[in-house]
């Protein structure tokens, strides 16, 4: 009987490349939202931003990116990084139950900066999956001074949800403008994810009042007494 060699046995899959260094389990097709911020604190207003975006957009999951640090702040009337990151999974917590939102120190991980780098980075890690970059419309309205600004816009697709105080200004904002032939109806909303960017939409709804800076007057000003 003739001795059959069948080799070595096939090696188990593994994760996907970057899996186990970016904490993120997201699969080809998948429409992801990312929600980038300090979250310093998080609250339920930024819950009512990632729970909008989700409903309306029909999204897989909403990834909150928590900055290290925001390079357009100040470091100092930052919170550590842990601390933020406990509050946006207690504000993640009132947008919806289970793996759909989830908060993630990628920036901290990959060693990002600036939003236009770790969106490339995301990218790159995550081929096949359709992302849709999400903020508050108070980010709209100085959107233009980011860095790599029009490089996001031409990324991927972006969905602007409305916030109390800025729905004129950043509805009239120099973005807005820029890139008006490629603003999607909200009626249309859920298409998003399948568009090649640019192309954005403005989501209206019920209004939550709550800011961080607010918070955090109320939090030093407690302080002092």
């Amino acid at each position: 009987m003739p001795f059959f060699h069948a080799g070595p046995a096939p090696k188990a899959r593994g994760p996907r490349p970057g899996a186990l260094r970016d904490g993120l389990d997201l699969s080809p097709g998948m429409a992801v939202g990312l929600f980038g911020g300090s979250f310093n604190p998080a609250h339920d207003g930024h819950a009512h931003v990632a729970e909008t975006a989700m409903r309306r957009l029909g999204l897989d999951r909403v990834i909150w990116l928590v900055s290290p640090q925001n390079p357009l702040k100040d470091a100092r009337d930052s919170a550590p990084l842990d601390e933020r990151m406990a509050s946006a999974r207690a504000a993640a917590a009132m947008a919806a139950a289970g793996p759909s939102m989830v908060v993630s120190d990628f920036e901290t991980r990959v060693g990002t900066q600036w939003t236009v780098d770790t969106l490339r980075a995301l990218t790159a890690r995550h081929p096949g999956v359709r992302f849709v970059w999400l903020m508050g419309s108070d980010n709209l309205a100085g959107f233009h001074k980011w860095r790599g600004w029009t490089d996001i816009m031409r990324m991927m697709p972006m969905a602007v949800i409305a916030r109390p105080g800025s729905q004129l200004d950043s509805r009239t904002a120099p973005t807005a403008a820029r890139f008006a032939s490629a603003r999607v109806p909200a009626a249309r909303a859920r298409l998003l994810p399948e568009l090649d960017a640019p192309a954005w939409t403005y989501l209206t709804a019920p209004l939550n009042p709550r800011s961080s800076t607010a918070l955090r007057a109320a939090r030093d000003a407690a302080a002092r007494l």
